[in-house]
C-alpha cells in the first residue's frame, strides 16, 4: 500500500491518487520492481494508493492538522480491510499523519517503522523527486528496503 498526502487538482478532477507528473514518476518506480497500481497488475503484484486525506484543500494548500484528524478514520478503515503487507509512505503530511512525527522525512527514512502493526517505510513524494532530483537515489534505497521487507529481509 502506497500512502501519499493529499489529492491534487488534476487527482480531484479524476478521482484517482497520484496522477499527472508525479503519478508517472510513480509508476515507473513501481514497475521497477514489478509492480503495478491494484487497478493494471496482478493481484499478487499490485499496490493499492491512498491519501491521508481524502479530498484536495482549498487553493492547493497544504493540509491542516485538522483536516488530517478528520480523514483519518477513513485511512485507518482501508488498512483494516486491505491488510496490506506493508505501507509506503510518501511524502512529510503522509509521514507525520502516519507516524505522528514532526521529524524529517530524511531523519526517518533508511529504516522500517510500524503503523497497527503493519510494516511502514518512508520515503519522499514523487512530486518531491521532480523538483530535487538527486533524491531519486535515495528514494530507490527506500523502495529496496520495502521489497527486501516484503521478502523476509529487515523488521
Amino acid at each position: 500500500m502506497v500512502v501519499g498526502e493529499a489529492p491534487g487538482e488534476n487527482e480531484d478532477l479524476q478521482g484517482e491518487p497520484f496522477v499527472g507528473a508525479a503519478g508517472q514518476l510513480l509508476d515507473r518506480m513501481l514497475a521497477a520492481l514489478q509492480l503495478a497500481r491494484a487497478a493494471d497488475g496482478p493481484p499478487a503484484r499490485s499496490v493499492y494508493i491512498a491519501n491521508t486525506l481524502k479530498c484536495r484543500p482549498p487553493r492547493n494548500r497544504n493540509p491542516g492538522a485538522e483536516e488530517l484528524a478528520q480523514c483519518e478514520p477513513f485511512l485507518v478503515r482501508q488498512v483494516e480491510l486491505l491488510q496490506p503487507r506493508i505501507i509506503l509512505a510518501m511524502g512529510r503530511f503522509a509521514v507525520q499523519a502516519l507516524l505522528r512525527s514532526d521529524e524529517a522525512i530524511g531523519r526517518l527514512r533508511g529504516r522500517v517503522h510500524r503503523y497497527q502493526g503493519v510494516p511502514l517505510v518512508v520515503t519522499y513524494h514523487p512530486a518531491y523527486l521532480l523538483r530535487s532530483p538527486l533524491d531519486k537515489a535515495k528514494a530507490w534505497e527506500d523502495l529496496c528496503l520495502a521489497a527486501a521487507t516484503l521478502e523476509g529481509g529487515p523488521a
